[in-house]
């Protein structure tokens, strides 16, 4: 991922030391690469290899997840699911614990679309993640998002 070397850098060292937030948000403009780096965060969250920096690419979750069909990563439009009904169905299944993988993640692109209705139900779950529960956010426009969601996710700034 071109131009990104300072937030894969910050990522990799988190995932080599094990410091692993809940959370994380992932801002810039259009193309700079806030999904790409989700989804390969996700694939070093999952790899069979073990959590890692470096994914290994060829385990049956780093291709699932290349090819979008990991069944434990949940990527979500929220700019077509802005309703408070969307976001409490998606975090009814939170409390589950992954089928396959090590984590379930929710890749949640362009969550400043989300109602403040939805906000306010993601901010619960926000604050007592499960164990097994990661939140990848990406956005064009973080300063949408309320303060309560920003201070309980770690930000990159693409």
């Amino acid at each position: 991922i071109v131009g990104q070397e300072h937030v894969l850098t910050a990522l990799a060292n988190g995932l080599s030391l094990g410091r692993i937030h809940h959370a994380y948000l992932f801002s810039g403009t259009r193309g700079v690469g806030k999904t790409s780096i989700a989804r390969l965060l996700a694939k070093g969250l999952n790899c069979e290899q073990g959590v890692t920096a470096t994914p290994c690419g060829q385990c049956d979750n780093c291709r699932e997840i290349e090819q979008g069909r990991f069944v434990d990563l949940i990527e979500i439009d929220a700019a077509s699911r802005t309703k408070v009904e969307d976001t409490r169905d998606l975090l009814d299944n939170v409390q589950y614990a992954p089928a396959r993988g090590r984590f379930k993640v929710y890749l949640i692109d362009e969550v400043h679309m989300l109602s403040r209705h939805s906000f306010n139900a993601l901010l619960k779950t926000l604050e007592e993640p499960p164990p097994h529960v990661k939140f990848l956010l990406a956005t064009t426009d973080p300063q949408k998002l309320p303060v309560t969601i920003l201070s309980r996710c770690l930000q990159f700034h693409l």
